[in-house]
Formats: C-alpha cells, sequence, structure tokens
C-alpha cells in the first residue's frame, strides 16, 4: 500500500490549506481515512478523519474550520482548513486503517510520508 499526499507548504495566517492523499495498491477500500499532524515538539495527533460510511470527526483545534471528505475515488481523502494559525503549523500525514477508530493502530494500517505546512503571520 503507498500513499501520496499532496498540498501543505507556506500558508499566511487566516488562509486556507488544502491538503489530498491517495492510496493505491490496497486489495480492499480502507474503513477510514484521515489527518494527523504533528507539531514541533509535540506527539502526533488526529487533526480530521473520515468513515466509509460517511462519519467525520475532527480535533478541538480545527472543529468548525475543516472539512474532510472524498476524493474522486474511494481511496482519496481530501482536508481543507480554513482561517489558518500559528498552531496549524506543523507535519501533516494522512492515514488509512482498516478499522473504524483511526486513532487506533492496525497491522494493514498505512501512512503517508508526511508534507510540511508552515502558517506564517
Amino acid at each position: 500500500v503507498q500513499l501520496q499526499a499532496s498540498g501543505g507548504g507556506l500558508a499566511q495566517a487566516g488562509g486556507s490549506l488544502s491538503l489530498n492523499c491517495t492510496a493505491s495498491g490496497m486489495r480492499f477500500s480502507p474503513h477510514s481515512m484521515g489527518w494527523f499532524r504533528q507539531a514541533p515538539g509535540k506527539p502526533r495527533e488526529v487533526v480530521a478523519a473520515l468513515t466509509r460510511e460517511g462519519f467525520r470527526t475532527y480535533s478541538d483545534s480545527v472543529k468548525g474550520r475543516a472539512t474532510i471528505d472524498r476524493g474522486a475515488t474511494t481511496n482519496t481523502v481530501h482536508l481543507q482548513v480554513n482561517s489558518l494559525n500559528s498552531e496549524d503549523t506543523g507535519v501533516y500525514y494522512c492515514k488509512v486503517s482498516q478499522i473504524r477508530n483511526i486513532k487506533l493502530n492496525h497491522p494493514r494500517d498505512a501512512w503517508g510520508q508526511g508534507t510540511q505546512v508552515t502558517v506564517s503571520s
């Protein structure tokens, strides 16, 4: 399984970021897909997740500012975060899982390579 993430980079405070992740090589469609963020000196945390049933969850830090959706295919997930602030800075990782709760680890989980997002004021 390979995950290809795109988007990220340098963004202005108050602006928006858009991230895409496409999974390939999967025998079965993932049960959940999501994005994690790791800020400098902090543990990796889930930002947003989407199950195959369409159930969405967001961290408190982005709730009301973020939208996670499937892309053109069932193995693609898109994240948009608006009204950016410095707390949104970090490395964003895409994850796909064969279980509903993406916070838990499963042997067939797959992670993307990470994409840096830096919010400047």
